[in-house]
């Protein structure tokens, strides 16, 4: 813990110049005499730190300072050169150049572990996202169209937080200045996104900004949780494993699989993913859901029949 302190100390006084004992023992979470010990520790290590009192004074690093990569281990670079290569599915200026920099100073490529694509995003996904970083970086406002679970359309301006992953889904954390709140955008639902020239003071208050609300993830609870069983043929394997946990899948000896699909709302959803496995899918259980799905399906023959 200290060592990474230590590093990302040195880091934060050559991109600021200086910096006061106050400033860094907030940032870091520390005492200022926790602080004072760290620069001692850098001074005795070979790198440049000095203090200075009065106007203009803090804790420096001269500027003639070359940073010295023996100060990170061996294991230590590979991780460094890997999140940043993780970083060039931003686009070649988020991770490229850097990436360059770093593979020069460190002498050695990048592992090539790790891959990220962001390419099954719609046709004008990846320039959402990056109009979104700019944003997110330079303070300015984003317009979008926004979807909500219900369909509905609405106009939305905000200032934006940050981008979140989860569930297999990209949200933007943002204040909006039409309903004056923070608010969670998940991006698939935006159309049209427009990156303004205006610009935007940080707010202070970020209790808003807590966690992604389950109406963010899945449309509102309006119906009840049901446990449906589900018979999918052998064909179908790889989505088995891909969509349902080991403790939902039950293989038959004919090679189908007995799935029970739990933790569900009987919701539109339910049916459109059951309807997704096409003809080597049937429903077993419950027997209301047979019947409604009888009842789609006769429905839709009667729209070719």
């Amino acid at each position: 813990m200290q060592t990474q302190r230590l590093l990302e100390i040195t880091f934060y006084l050559l991109n600021r110049k200086s910096a006061t004992a106050d400033e860094l023992a907030k940032r870091f979470g520390v005492s200022r005499r926790t602080i004072y010990r760290d620069i001692d520790i850098l001074s005795i290590s070979g790198i440049p730190v000095f203090t200075s009192k009065g106007t203009g004074g803090g804790i420096k690093i001269m500027d003639e300072f070359i940073f010295n990569k023996a100060l990170i281990s061996e294991e230590e670079q590979k991780e460094i050169l890997s999140s940043v290569y993780s970083l060039s599915a931003l686009g070649p200026d988020d991770g490229g150049r850097t990436l360059s920099k770093l593979e020069e100073l460190f002498k050695k490529r990048a592992p090539d572990w790790i891959e990220v694509d962001l390419s099954h995003w719609s046709a004008d996904g990846s320039n959402s996202f990056a109009n979104i970083k700019t944003a997110i970086f330079e303070s300015r406002i984003i317009e979008f169209e926004y979807y909500n679970t219900g369909g509905e359309k609405s106009w939305r301006r905000v200032e934006p937080v940050k981008l979140i992953f989860k569930g297999h889904s990209w949200y933007l954390s943002a204040f909006c200045l039409v309903k004056n709140d923070y608010r969670f955008f998940k991006l698939t639902r935006t159309r049209n996104l427009r990156l303004t020239d205006e610009f935007f003071t940080r707010r202070n208050d970020l209790s808003g900004i807590t966690q992604i609300p389950a109406e963010n993830i899945l449309p509102e609870n309006k119906f009840p949780e049901i446990v449906v069983i589900l018979k999918i043929a052998p064909e179908m394997a790889y989505r088995v494993y891909d969509e349902f946990d080991d403790r939902q899948i039950q293989k038959n000896e004919d090679g189908s699989f007995t799935v029970t699909f739990d933790g569900w709302w009987e919701d539109e959803r339910l049916y459109n993913r059951i309807f997704s496995f096409g003809e080597y899918a049937a429903v077993l259980q419950p027997e209301h859901v047979v019947q409604a799905m009888k009842e789609k399906i006769r429905k839709i023959s009667s729209l070719y029949f």
